[in-house]
């Protein structure tokens, strides 16, 4: 290999493909970037089994076709501290890499490039496309209650579902339901998946907020695949049944209260501050007339906030641990928003003023 390219689109590409790096792995050659030089131009991967990423070609002059594993943070930090704005790359038949860049040169040795594992194919048959700023908020506004617990592995991901031209996507960790859904600007009909949470946290890194870029998702039995402005990036899947969330929600309520959604957040975080171990001391919320008592009581000393609200049927006192309260109204991107009771040990539902593009759903602790 040998070839010469901009250092600030190489140093783009390292900051897209590192993301599939692994860090625990007992195959170094996972720990690996490889550098594809061919005719169809200079490209990186990274691949840790789970999550795959391949850069979009970056803009090279190749004069030698080649291949090489380079240890990535090793790499990475090279081309991060030089300084210059072209960097020269090049390999020998042993791997050794020589890399140029301003007035430094750098030898490092490189592992053969025919052994690290390739990205799993995915037949691009059924194309979805998305605003990539609708996708990153969907799994911002979702993400934080995918479950931590490894011996539920289903509910380590998201369950992803397409019908007509509508996405959702939904996590669930046992005490919590996130759901939000938006609108495709392409659909090839319906998919239901489950897509790790790693994966979706770091495809959201990638993702730009201009409302006018787009991503292209393709789905196969087992791998999903998002094309991101020709940054090719394919995850596992996790198989199994996602749990039936849909029966968690009912559309009749005993009590409903509008807020204003900030003042709420602001009021749970102080609460939060006595609150401190949320599942032994949760905040108590008493609701009625027309306010929300927010009260915390614990050795350190107690807490009383109040919010008003737009209060409709009856008074009732309910308690929460306050995280939950608090990640779900920061997802929110409303203004106001509706919280739906029933009793005081069945769930707090928050759903939008107008239309259905989201719903939360939080479990109550017992007082």
């Amino acid at each position: 290999m040998k070839l010469t390219c901009p250092r600030d689109s190489l140093l783009n590409a390292i900051n897209i493909v590192s993301k599939a790096v692994s860090s625990k792995t007992t195959l170094p050659i996972l720990e690996c970037l490889l550098l594809t030089a061919d005719d169809n131009g200079f490209r990186l991967t990274a691949n840790d089994m789970e999550l795959a990423i391949e850069s979009a070609g970056i803009d090279a002059d190749v004069d030698e076709n080649g291949k090489v594993a380079l240890e990535a943070r090793f790499f990475s930090d090279i081309i991060r501290k030089v300084d210059g704005d072209e960097v020269s790359i090049s390999t020998d038949d042993k791997n050794m890499t020589t890399i140029s860049c301003g007035k430094s040169e750098f030898k490092i040795s490189g592992q053969n490039g025919d052994e690290f594992p390739p990205i799993p194919k995915v037949e691009k048959t059924e194309k979805f496309v998305i605003g990539q700023n609708d996708l990153r908020n969907l799994i911002r506004q979702t993400i934080f209650s995918i479950s931590q617990d490894e011996s539920k592995p289903v509910l380590t991901g998201e369950l992803v579902e397409i019908e007509g031209d509508m996405i959702d996507l939904v996590s669930v960790d046992g005490y919590r339901i996130s759901y939000k859904k938006t609108e495709l600007f392409q659909s090839a009909g319906s998919g239901r998946v489950i897509v790790p949470g790693k994966s979706l946290g770091e495809i959201a890194k990638i993702l730009s907020q201009d409302e006018n870029e787009k991503a292209v998702i393709y789905f196969t039995d087992n791998h999903i695949m998002f094309d991101i402005n020709g940054n090719i990036v394919v995850s596992r899947l996790i198989e199994g049944e996602f749990i039936k969330y849909q029966q968690s929600f009912t559309n009749e309520y005993k009590t409903s209260a509008r807020i204003d959604r900030l003042k709420m957040l602001d009021s749970l975080e102080r609460a939060s501050i006595i609150s401190r171990d949320s599942r032994k001391i949760p905040v108590k919320l008493e609701i009625s007339g027309d306010n929300i008592v927010i009260t915390a009581n614990a050795e350190t000393g107690a807490v009383y906030e109040e919010v008003s609200a737009e209060v409709d049927g009856d008074k009732l006192l309910i308690a929460f641990n306050p995280r939950y309260l608090i990640d779900a109204l920061r997802a929110i991107d409303d203004e106001e928003v509706y919280m739906h009771f029933n009793t005081s040990l069945s769930p707090c539902v928050f759903k939008p003023v107008e239309g259905d593009d989201y719903k939360y759903l939080v479990l109550p602790l017992r007082m």
